[in-house]
């Protein structure tokens, strides 16, 4: 009978940077996310995308590839390169579909590559498989 008052763990949601320099896209996933209890932290280019990635340690990031200030590759090898950021997984989130993009962004260990338009329920299925197996590790 004690069990029945134990405290539940509880765990934090899940915080997504969403680095985008769309403000309608940004505010849709943002919402979706949001919906789906997840705490979101956005950026509108590569260097805000770093500096928010290095203040807030998100579990994720859903990073652009056409950016001002610095491109999703650039900010893309910039976290790599940082110890204390390299082990975030990135879903690149991205118009640019051509296999050099794709190979560029594999290169960097990506998560996964999702191209606009996209599906948001696969968008977070994808979300959450990277996730689980982040977790389970």
């Amino acid at each position: 009978m004690l069990g029945l008052f134990k405290a539940k763990k509880k765990t934090a949601p899940i915080k997504v940077l969403i680095v985008d320099d769309e403000p309608d896209l940004v505010s849709t996933v943002e919402y979706r996310l949001k919906f789906a209890a997840c705490h979101t932290v956005t950026a509108s280019n590569g260097q805000e995308g770093l500096e928010r990635a290095a203040a807030e340690k998100p579990d994720l990031i859903l990073l652009d590839t056409n950016m001002p200030v610095m491109d999703g590759h650039e900010m893309l090898g910039r976290l790599r390169a940082d110890p204390a950021l390299q082990r975030i997984p990135v879903i690149m989130l991205t118009a640019r579909c051509e296999s050099r993009d794709v190979a560029a962004a594999s290169a960097y260990g990506v998560s996964d590559y999702v191209t606009k338009p996209f599906d948001f329920a696969e968008l977070m299925a994808k979300i959450q498989s990277i996730l689980k197996d982040r977790r389970s590790q």
